[in-house]
């Protein structure tokens, strides 16, 4: 039995700064030597970013991964580090990058050699006193949701096992722990004490249970302790949680890191001993329906490996074993026990992943500041309390654009906002410009009435905010939660205006439940409320026209979220609404909503993701599209269908 004490990074990488990133493992290899680890580990993909999407298919960009990489290796040694195995996620290649270089390794061994397994590769790399030491190729490459790999990339054959101190340790990447069978089943078979798992694992609200579960189920397949390591920060659409964690043979956790944090997690475990002789262990091949799975996981992942087996492919791997080192150096005492990082409610949970999503969007794109539409209502005030909190209030610029509807209520809460978060206030009135715009049609025989005058005033209220923004240099915000976007209860080119949007993938209750949560969460450390208590009890209001409701045009959110939720994010059909209680007349209706609005959808801002099914990149259906959900009457709309929802 030795003591191994491994280190898990989880750290924040940016897609293409490919030496920016290789600073950064050099910095948190050095605190990893500095706690007396014998192995550091780094997340999925950690040298170039992740995802990478097409990036992968520029040659240079694939040469400089792998020369970054050797180079890396050598400024580890050079640093001192040199005897500290280091995991690294990275993008290789054995042949061209090309589109669709995607192979099915089935049938006899023998064919595992064919050239048409060349191509670009997720992978993994030890570096060792200066060298790569070995490598891994991600062997699951999941296809679904936000995931293109089976675009990209090349699945491995191979499970890398490399001995370190004595001990076996199996190298995986991501979505190899997501499926039964291939590189843990084959892991059991090797004999090993413990599997890496490096992932850049996007977070969803409650994804951290699923984790837990599916890392001790594949740590009981494998028969060996699991230690997996995630990525943190935003990127783009996604945001990456950390929740990295060790788990024993059994399934037990034994230590857990924090979400949403930087942090080198330290753990000291007890491992058995290889027996195996490795100079005279040659390459193996191992299918995995002849290896003994934890049958409770079959069905897990997304049933890929499981379907697999009942087609009759079977899912061939080779195993390598390379010998890093013989003889475990003691630990420093006293011992490391990484501890158990305390889980948080959901609002928690989300509000910090909203903060660091928007957080990461802005610094990495080189904004220096941001600017928002505050009308008083809940949308915005949620949105720049987002934004105080991520980048700090003086880099929030709020503008108030009272028109001639405008309620004085609404006018105060967005003054209240601005006095409570400390943001750069600004009030602009859009009436003039409104009214310039009106007489200038009327006089060239084109008078605006109803809906297009509501939709005058959202889009003006945009050019100002883009005015602003191509003046002074702020990023816009724009306000629109999920249940909005959902229906279409916007304005294109108005309130939807905008590079970013925090509550893209946030239903209008998780909104207020948003609000009250970091309310009561300032209240308990004792600071100021960041938002308005009128602007969370007020009915939601657009306020272009006297007396306007959003129950005017909808259902209350109470009822249409649950609604919403079973047809995007589950996929449910029209009876199967109606089954779970729902009116159907009210189903039909937000059916219609929903399939109409695609072309407005297309066009808005990206936002973090929080939920399993975000629109975007999780949510890809047709615009010009006649199918739909029951008895429906088709409608191609000529304007916006519904009203716009700039003020809330």
């Amino acid at each position: 039995m030795a003591t191994m004490r491994i280190a898990l990074a989880q750290v924040n990488s940016v897609v293409g700064d490919i030496s920016g990133n290789a600073t950064i493992i050099r910095e948190w290899a050095r605190r990893a030597a500095d706690a007396g680890a014998h192995l550091v580990a780094f997340p999925e993909m950690m040298l170039t970013g992740y995802p990478v999407e097409d990036l992968v298919f520029r040659e240079g960009f694939v040469a400089t991964s792998r020369g970054t990489l050797r180079q890396l290796a050598a400024d580890l040694a050079a640093d001192g580090l040199g005897d500290l195995p280091t995991i690294v996620g990275y993008v290789d290649a054995d042949g061209p990058a090309r589109l669709g270089a995607t192979v099915t390794i089935a049938g006899p061994p023998e064919d595992l050699d064919s050239p048409a397994d060349r191509g670009p590769r997720d992978a993994l790399a030890l570096l060792y006193r200066g060298r790569v030491a070995a490598t891994y190729f991600k062997h699951h490459l999941p296809n679904y949701g936000v995931f293109d790999e089976d675009r990209y990339f090349v699945p491995g054959d191979t499970l890398t096992i490399v001995r370190i101190g004595g001990v076996d340790v199996a190298l995986t990447v991501c979505e190899d722990i997501w499926q039964a069978g291939g590189p843990f089943a084959v892991a059991r078979q090797a004999g090993v004490a413990l599997v890496v798992n490096i992932n850049a694992s996007p977070y969803e609200l409650n994804k951290d249970d699923v984790r837990l579960s599916l890392v001790a189920r594949r740590a009981r397949e494998a028969g060996a302790a699991v230690a997996y390591v995630n990525l943190i920060g935003g990127q783009d659409e996604l945001v990456f949680d950390g929740d990295s964690l060790i788990v024993d043979a059994e399934g037990r956790l034994l230590t857990r890191g924090a979400q949403f944090t930087e942090q080198l997690l330290v753990h000291d475990l007890d491992l058995p001993d290889s027996t195996v002789d490795i100079s005279a262990a040659g390459p193996t091949e191992i299918f995995d329906d002849e290896v003994d799975s934890d049958s409770s996981g079959a069905a897990d992942g997304r049933g890929a490996a499981a379907a697999r087996r009942a087609a009759g492919v079977r899912d061939a791997m080779r195993i390598e074993r390379v010998l890093i080192s013989g003889t475990m150096p003691p630990a420093p005492a006293p011992r490391a026990e990484g501890g158990m990082a305390e889980r948080v409610v959901d609002e928690a949970e989300v509000w910090q992943a909203l903060v660091h999503g928007l957080r990461d969007y802005v610094r990495k794109n080189g904004f220096p500041s941001v600017v928002v539409a505050v009308s008083g209502g809940i949308d915005s005030a949620v949105v720049a309390a987002i934004a105080c909190d991520a980048i700090g209030p003086s880099k929030v610029v709020g503008v108030s654009m009272p028109s001639s509807y405008s309620s004085e209520h609404s006018k105060d809460d967005a003054a209240d906002l601005a006095k409570r978060t400390g943001l750069d206030y600004r009030v602009q009135p859009i009436q003039p410009m409104v009214d310039a715009f009106i007489d200038a049609m009327s006089a060239s025989g084109n008078p605006l009435a109803g809906l297009a005058v509501e939709n005058l005033q959202a889009r003006v209220r945009g050019v100002t905010l883009m005015a602003l923004s191509n003046q002074e240099g702020h990023l816009v915000l724009t306000t629109g939660n999920k249940s909005e976007l959902a229906v279409g209860y916007s304005t294109l080119y108005g309130d939807s205006v905008g590079g970013f949007n925090p509550l893209k993938d946030v239903f209008k209750t998780m909104v207020w439940r948003l609000a009250k949560w970091r309310n009561a969460e300032a209240a308990r450390r004792g600071e100021q409320p960041p938002i308005p208590e009128n602007s969370i009890s007020k009915p939601p209001s657009a306020e272009l026209r006297p007396g306007q409701l959003d129950t005017d045009s909808l259902p209350d959110y109470d009822e249409l979220d649950p609604m919403l939720s079973g047809y995007v994010d589950a996929d449910l059909g029209r009876e199967e609404l109606i089954a779970l209680g729902h009116d159907a007349g009210l189903v039909d209706r937000m059916l219609r909503l929903v399939d109409l609005a695609e072309y407005k959808r297309r066009q808005s801002a990206p936002g973090t993701k929080i939920s399993i099914k975000a629109f975007g990149r999780d949510r890809r259906l047709p615009i010009t599209n006649r199918y739909r959900e029951g008895v429906v009457p088709i409608t191609t709309p000529a304007h916006d269908p519904v009203k716009s929802s700039t003020q809330t």
